[in-house]
């Protein structure tokens, strides 16, 4: 009687075991950004900054098409970039990585044939600090290699001169947000 008590624990517990694996099969699809249409990331400011805003991203004939809406900026230029890690927790947010780059290629501006993935040029802010960006990038994808879904959108506080190995001499980090799949 105990050995098919044991037997039938084990059994409940081999079930249970692939009832997780599979769930978390599913989870690791998100984040790979298998099926996903379209994604988006909640900007929020860095240590003593005041950036805040969205980004989305959205399948499009011809890439992706990238949607932003930011507020709390220096009026002018800034760098904006696709990161590697989906990880915006330190302060100065440097645990969201380098520039999404999974080619190696050098650092440009967002329609060069060879930039990062990650690499969307500038945002210009207004007087007030407000700034708005609408393009179809052609590099980002929302599912294989070039996903950026699972990774960071980052606000950067100068301009990107977009010339300059790696990423572009744009200054610190001032906002950033994990990019999920789905609207947000």
């Amino acid at each position: 009687m105990r050995n098919v008590r044991i037997t039938w624990i084990l059994g409940l517990a081999l079930v249970a075991s692939v009832g997780c694996e599979q769930g978390h099969g599913e989870d690791k699809k998100s984040q790979l950004g298998v099926g996903v249409a379209d994604a988006s990331a909640r900007i929020a400011s860095t240590q003593g900054n005041q950036v805040e805003g969205t980004v989305s991203f959205q399948k499009a004939s011809g890439g992706i098409r990238v949607v932003a809406r930011l507020t709390g900026l220096k009026p002018g230029l800034h760098g904006f970039h696709v990161h590697t890690n989906g990880d915006c927790s330190a302060p100065d947010a440097s645990s969201a990585g380098d520039h999404f780059n999974p080619s190696n290629a050098q650092h440009g501006d967002r329609y060069d044939e060879q930039a990062h993935v990650g690499d969307m040029g500038n945002i210009v802010a207004d007087d007030s600090g407000q700034a708005s960006l609408d393009y179809v990038d052609p590099h980002m994808t929302l599912e294989g290699e070039n996903s950026i879904v699972g990774r960071s959108v980052v606000i950067h506080a100068n301009q990107d001169d977009v010339q300059t190995q790696p990423a572009g001499n744009s200054g610190p980090r001032v906002g950033c947000g994990v990019i999920h799949a789905g609207r947000g």
